[in-house]
């Protein structure tokens, strides 16, 4: 070998070094930098070059041994692949124990002892030469060793990591994406290992995985070193931060969710061979998250700088994919690599693909949904490599987690569902890569499946992923958005679920005509309001047990309503930000609150719930006013703490102006004052008297929607849920069509925003001609209605064109 070192330290490198070091170990270098002002944010450490990789090869006439082991090599031949590539690694360990290059290892090494103490203990992780491009992840194709400590075993660990550029999974993964073998060099990062088994670590991604979302920030982490997220050994704690209101100085956490975090992986003390293990996570430590939410906000600050460097770098946007690690030793946090996104990123604009389920069958298994797509297929439980021989094309892969040792099978399947899991693990990774719907932590999902069981994947509904018994049928629609007619008139979105909010988002829309915090309350709440004010008037043992063990991490229980609140508020305006959001203040009817986990002591009875105790009615009445001072108080936190001024905030079914009159000073004495900070509040226009008094009613509110179930509903006296009289409900009936009428017309006689949330003009294109007529401001539809509406409100108001154009004739 030349005299001339094979050694690069941190400092000296930088992105353009990639060709010397490869991908992961260039991106360290570039961190180095960038971070050294805050005090060594990354972690020390040299790289063993990709030249030493070549000429040891070479020295032992190794490359010509490589190519014939390769040149004929049928990938699709598990079998022969096996006995193919292991002789290959023997060839590489066995150039490797050159005697220069392991006394280059063995004297970096010692340089790192003097820096950090003797018996330092790092990480040894390969570094592709065409690792971490845009193009291509190369993710976990190559070894990677942790805790490895003295001389010999990290000139052994360096060895190992370079022979596994011949691992399986790494030939089929090269020969499937185009690389040549013998254009694809390996060197090898060795750092400091951060104490992270005394702490915690984790994954952060600057956009959303699963939609592809690039305004969050999505950090996940759990007990112990990070090898168990990316293997899929636990479900994470995940958490959001939105980027354009952080920039603006507004530092909090969009939404949190507790992992189970099974197990933390820390280090094995000395045992034979091993030199990390896995221990079982305490209870309370599961019950926990591992970041606070300063941390949290200190990884998305990093992450963000980091995206915005490499972004300048690259000339364009590039989405970033972060390990972070914190040491619980000293108590930081450090970031310990970065590389370009690959998935999510690299899909390709302007498309929209949505997917939903035509049929219902029963729930077999629930996880977290990867992918928003859904698939069938005869269910086929992996347990070992051994299935993998057997597993066919099209059959639904179910196993407790997978390993990149199966990728070539992965890649085959209908579908993938996993027991363990989160967002970041392999399985989804993967599953995301190659288009596959996912269902990752659906816990017992081995269990409960059997191998040969027709089952429906189904990711197309947020983020709970389900497993469905039997074939159902679905449908997907596609439109290319350069096709799409823009109207004059704003096309909005109804949303309840957060959890579709990144989606939904990215759809042609011109915001959230009505957000309705009544799902969010239902769904991720699922508490009465009242009963955690009051939790001493609960009578019900198994309610009090309930509530006691959701609230179990909050100082007070209402803390638990005010924050989950927030986050689902907060993450359908940060998806829409700067578009307005219309939230929706809370309308249960009496019946649906009591259903409430502790509602039932709240709550009377009524004949007619429609007409009863609901909507605006509520908000200042003894019996609900500190719940629905705990509302204010959550959407104030979502205007005023997480800077999400695009909310304007709606009062639903109220009868009389007196009542929206102390609506308004009741929202006020509860931190939600119309005017402060640009807070818009709107009304309901649902009921008769709203359009009747619709002067008196401008006076008060900022704008309208029109509610037009119930606004047809008590202009024609119908029941709609009657099946006796509900074929009279019709949107279509004269009185009502003058109801709209004198709507739009009266908001826009006193310079009143008017729109309409309800389906009626997606679904008669003749009232979306009629209210594009009156130039109603806004129309509002389900998300499965918006293209359709986009087609029938433009072709309405080319049709008034027309007309008004022929009349001047």
């Amino acid at each position: 070998m030349p005299k001339e070192s094979h050694v690069r330290w941190f400092e000296d490198i930088r992105l353009k070094d990639i060709p010397a070091v490869g991908g992961k170990t260039a991106s360290l270098g570039e961190l180095y930098a960038l971070l050294a002002a805050d005090g060594g944010r990354v972690p020390d450490g040299f790289a063993l070059t990709a030249g030493a990789y070549r000429e040891v090869l070479a020295a032992a006439g190794a490359v010509d041994k490589l190519r014939r082991l390769l040149a004929d090599l049928d990938h699709r031949d598990v079998s022969l692949l096996a006995e193919r590539a292991a002789a290959a690694r023997h060839l590489v360990y066995e150039a490797t124990g050159n005697p220069n290059l392991c006394r280059e290892i063995a004297a970096a090494y010692r340089a790192l002892e003097t820096k950090y103490g003797a018996g330092v203990a790092v990480a040894v992780r390969s570094s592709a030469t065409a690792e971490d491009l845009p193009t291509a992840s190369f993710a976990g194709q190559h070894e990677s060793f942790l805790n490895v400590r003295g001389e010999a075993e990290v000139i052994e660990a360096c060895r190992r990591c370079l022979a596994s550029i011949f691992t399986d999974r790494a030939i089929v993964y090269r020969i499937d994406n185009g690389f040549d073998h013998f254009k694809v060099a390996l060197s090898v990062g060795v750092m400091k290992m951060v104490r992270a088994d005394l702490a915690a670590s984790g994954v952060i991604f600057t956009l959303d995985t699963e939609s592809g979302f690039r305004d969050v920030v999505f950090i996940t982490g759990a007990w112990g070193l990070g090898e168990n997220i990316v293997q899929g050994k636990v479900d994470p704690d995940e958490f959001y931060v939105h980027k354009l209101t952080f920039r603006q100085g507004y530092h909090a956490v969009l939404s949190r969710t507790l992992g189970g975090k099974q197990m933390r992986l820390v280090y094995a003390g000395g045992r034979s061979g091993a030199t990390t293990r896995n221990v079982r996570t305490s209870r309370a430590a599961r019950e926990r998250f591992c970041l606070t939410d300063a941390e949290v906000l200190d990884l998305a600050g990093y992450a963000i700088r980091i995206e915005e460097h490499y972004s300048g770098l690259a000339g364009q946007p590039t989405p970033m994919d972060i390990e972070w690690a914190k040491d619980g030793e000293d108590g930081r946090l450090y970031i310990v690599q970065a590389r370009p996104e690959t998935v999510a990123s690299q899909r390709a604009p302007g498309a929209f693909e949505t997917y939903s389920l035509k049929g219902t069958g029963a729930v077999l298994a629930t996880g977290r949904a990867v992918g928003e797509k859904i698939a069938s297929g005869k269910v086929r439980i992996v347990a070992d490599a051994h299935d993998l021989t057997v597993f066919q094309p099209g059959e639904v892969l179910v196993a407790e987690a997978t390993s990149p040792d199966w990728e070539p099978v992965m890649k085959t399947a209908a579908a993938i569902v996993t027991n363990h899991g989160g967002r970041t693990c392999h399985a989804a990774i993967v599953a995301r890569e190659l288009g596959v719907p996912a269902v990752v932590g659906a816990e017992g999902a081995v269990e409960k499946l059997a191998t040969g069981r027709v089952v429906t994947v189904s990711c197309a509904d947020g983020e709970v992923g389900k497993v469905y018994d039997g074939k159902l049928l679905y449908e997907v629609t596609r439109v290319a958005s350069g096709t799409l007619p823009r109207p004059r008139t704003a096309i909005m979105v109804n949303l309840g679920n957060p959890e579709l909010a990144y989606h939904t988002a990215m759809l042609p829309n011109d915001g959230v005509g009505l957000a309705r915090m009544e799902f969010i309350i239902n769904e991720h709440i699922g508490v009465h309001p009242m009963a955690l004010v009051h939790p001493e008037k609960i009578a019900s043992r198994t309610a009090r047990a309930t509530i006691a063990r959701l609230v179990r991490n909050y100082t007070r229980p209402t803390d638990f309503f005010v924050e989950k609140l927030a986050e689902g508020v907060g993450t359908i305006a940060a998806a829409f930000y700067p578009r307005p959001v219309i939230v929706r203040l809370s309308d249960f009817k009496t019946n649906e609150y009591a259903s409430l986990i502790g509602g039932a002591a709240f709550e009377p009875k009524e004949e007619n719930p429609m007409l009863g105790f609901r909507g605006a009615s509520r908000y200042s009445h003894p019996a609900y006013a500190a719940g629905f001072a705990l509302e204010c108080q959550a959407l104030a936190r979502v205007r005023n703490e997480m800077g999400l001024t695009n909310l304007r905030v709606m009062v639903p079914f109220c009868r009389r102006v007196a009542e929206g009159k102390q609506v308004i000073e009741t929202m006020a004495q509860n931190g939600l004052k119309q005017g402060d900070n640009g807070l818009e509040i709107y009304v309901m226009c649902e009921i008769p008297n709203n359009v009747v008094q619709i002067d008196a009613f401008s006076r008060l509110f900022d704008g309208f929607s029109i509610g037009s179930n119930d606004l047809t509903q008590l202009t024609l006296g119908v029941d709609r849920d009657s099946e006796i009289v509900a074929f009279d409900f019709d949107e279509r009936d004269p009185g009502m069509l003058e109801m709209l009428r004198l709507a739009v017309t009266g908001a826009k006689r006193n310079h009143r925003h008017i729109g309409i949330c309800g389906e009626a003009p997606a679904n008669y294109p003749e009232i979306a001609q009629f209210l594009a007529g009156l130039g109603i401001d806004s129309i509002s539809v389900n998300a499965a209605s918006l293209l359709r509406t986009f087609a029938a409100v433009h072709e309405a108001e080319q049709q008034i064109v027309a007309a008004a154009s022929l009349a001047a004739k």
